[in-house]
């Protein structure tokens, strides 16, 4: 893989969590983890001439499709960056994926500040179901903190259920965190909820390119 998306990564993720991986710890998973699947959500713009282009967070997450060009595997790279405003390219959001057996375990969802609100974190939550399905994992699995109830909110409403607490998981704050889970999404059942989430998510933020 090319290394050339490693410095926005960073910026999303510093934005993201009070304790970061560094980059080395993100080239490592891409380079030698062959259990890790990696996706970034792209802004892709022909004219990247300023800000004002670009729905505001507060419009709402209609629109979603004007702005996000494609979930693609993260490529790394270094150098100095322009200001996000003038980037052809601006990443967006990132999740990562181990595959563990039958299970599909994320490791990690993050969105860049100026753009949450507007379905992204919804949309990597799809790419990853995807990847799980297309690598014919059955079980999809994560952590989540205990006050985190937007996210459990989303997680629910794609069937994932709390299965278990992890006590003081968090470093930071020594928050704890719940397992929760969702199983069998290779059965009939399943595929179709997924889908009618799915479908309901374009209705109401667009559409978008996902090349897996």
């Amino acid at each position: 893989m090319e290394l050339n998306d490693l410095e926005q990564v960073m910026e999303v993720e510093q934005q993201s969590f009070p304790s970061t991986w560094p980059p080395t710890a993100f080239r490592r998973e891409i380079q030698h983890n062959r259990l890790a699947r990696y996706l970034v959500a792209v802004e892709r713009r022909d004219d990247a001439t300023g800000g004002d282009r670009l729905p505001r967070p507060e419009s709402g997450v209609a629109g979603l499709g004007r702005f996000l060009g494609e979930l693609r595997q993260i490529l790394h790279g270094d150098g100095g960056l322009p200001p996000p405003d003038e980037r052809r390219e601006l990443v967006v959001g990132f999740v990562g994926i181990w595959l563990l057996a039958d299970e599909a375990h994320i490791v990690t969802i993050a969105v860049r500040d100026s753009h949450r609100g507007r379905g992204i974190g919804e949309l990597l939550l799809i790419a990853a179901i995807e990847t799980a399905l297309r690598e014919r994992q059955s079980v999809v699995t994560l952590e989540c903190r205990v006050s985190n109830t937007v996210a459990l909110r989303l997680y629910e409403k794609y069937g994932f259920q709390q299965v278990g607490l992890r006590p003081r998981y968090y470093s930071d704050n020594r928050e704890d965190a719940y397992i929760v889970s969702v199983d069998g999404i290779e059965a009939t059942s399943y595929r179709r909820l997924f889908e009618q989430r799915r479908n309901e998510h374009r209705e109401r933020c667009g559409d978008y390119e996902l090349s897996l």
